[in-house]
């Protein structure tokens, strides 16, 4: 039976994840090491495993809001206030969704139509260009270089926006680059942002896991809080990344309006959850967010020891100032991120994810991971030295 005939040819034609073929390829190695899961590999803490224990031993299983339960809304409120100096309402500008990746998509398919163009920095995470394309819009890549800390600049946002541009997309801290996006250079972008009538898409997942200066969002600068949707969540912050659990932030209308597709096509976040959300942030503010410090200062170690392992192997590489990623060059090795990563794969059994997986500007990079135990890092370090030497 033919099936191209039925299928949507617009799902059809995009790629799967160029991270989850090296994944594949990984589960067939015996021995391999792999630095390519940007997944934490802490422990939730144990307050808020007790609680969801605790929420499923007294049947706490039913449906819960469709925009969240209210007292996590409250938390998450009290939260973005704290550390990001913004206060949101919890009953009208604050959704919970099933993990920061839900989000991504509801704000999309909330805002865009056929034809109209979303600007994503390159190289960036590798869900937003089809979700744009899943909603019948365009992607429109924002070329971002090693030289500038892989941030937008200006300049090269002024290069790209058009009559068709609606939204833009400001990853940062930035997967896979480690690249963060500071107050000062938030401000040179903002009045182009507003010139041209563009909302933002801030996605702040990484938002607690940066090194040297604190995250600042968008929405705190002047006349943007009214333009920009917050996509956050507990998976890399908190090592929750199975509870699939996140959160947006927004304009009352625009959280409506993802509120209605949220509530046609899933409902509400898992309800066990949001119990071990719940009793998570609470702690956070009685012990002044200790749990965050300490996961930081642990990737800071990592981030000092990769960094300068990979700078004494002779890699061209940024130094990474926020999520888990090292992202180096390997053009002065003759090979692209593709063939490099997989000769590494082969050759020493360390897999890393070629840096096409997350845009054009990538093709001659890698993604590196520091999620992983100091043991694992080292003996994998090792191994790309021997490889890199053998090239």
């Amino acid at each position: 039976m033919d099936y191209s005939k039925y299928l949507n040819k617009t799902i059809t034609d995009i790629k799967p994840s160029g991270i989850r073929k090296f994944f594949d390829i990984v589960a067939e190695q015996k021995d391999a090491i792999s630095l390519g899961v940007g997944e934490p590999d802490f422990d939730t803490p144990w307050i808020g495993r007790n609680e969801a224990i605790k929420s499923l031993h007294n049947g706490l299983t039913s449906y819960t809001s469709n925009c969240g339960m209210i007292e996590l809304r409250e938390l998450i409120s009290q939260y973005y206030n704290i550390r990001y100096n913004l206060l949101y309402d919890e009953k009208e500008e604050i959704i919970v969704t099933v993990g920061a990746s839900e989000g991504i998509d509801l704000a999309i398919r909330s805002l865009i139509t056929p034809g109209e163009e979303v600007l994503i920095p390159d190289p960036s995470y590798v869900s937003y260009a089809p979700c744009v394309k899943f909603a019948g819009g365009t992607p429109v890549s924002i070329h971002c270089t090693n030289e500038d800390g892989f941030i937008i600049t200006n300049d090269e946002l002024k290069k790209v926006i058009t009559d068709k541009t609606k939204a833009i997309i400001l990853p940062y801290p930035n997967n896979p680059t480690g690249g963060i996006m500071t107050e000062s250079q938030l401000e040179d972008i903002r009045q182009t942002i507003i010139d041209n009538d563009l909302i933002v898409i801030s996605d702040e997942i990484y938002s607690e896991l940066t090194y040297g200066s604190k995250h600042v969002s968008i929405a705190s600068l002047d006349g943007m809080k009214e333009r920009t949707i917050v996509i956050n969540g507990f998976s890399k912050a908190y090592s929750m990344t199975g509870f699939r659990l996140g959160y947006c932030l927004g304009p009352k209308e625009i959280i409506y309006s993802m509120y209605k597709i949220h509530q046609y096509t899933i409902m509400c976040a898992p309800t066990t959850s949001q119990y071990a959300a719940i009793a998570i942030l609470k702690d956070e503010f009685k012990n002044n967010f200790s749990s965050l410090k300490e996961m930081k200062d642990e990737y800071f170690l990592r981030k000092k020891n990769v960094y300068n392992s990979l700078i004494n192997m002779g890699f061209d590489v940024f130094e990474p100032n926020g999520a888990f990623y090292v992202f180096p060059s390997v053009k002065k090795f003759g090979l692209n991120g593709e063939k490099f990563a997989e000769k590494l794969l082969y050759e020493q059994k360390v897999a890393v994810v070629p840096g096409s997986a997350f845009g054009k500007s990538g093709e001659n990079h890698i993604r590196i991971s520091y999620a992983y135990n100091m043991d694992n890092l080292t003996k994998a370090l090792d191994r790309i030295k021997k490889f890199v030497n053998s090239l």
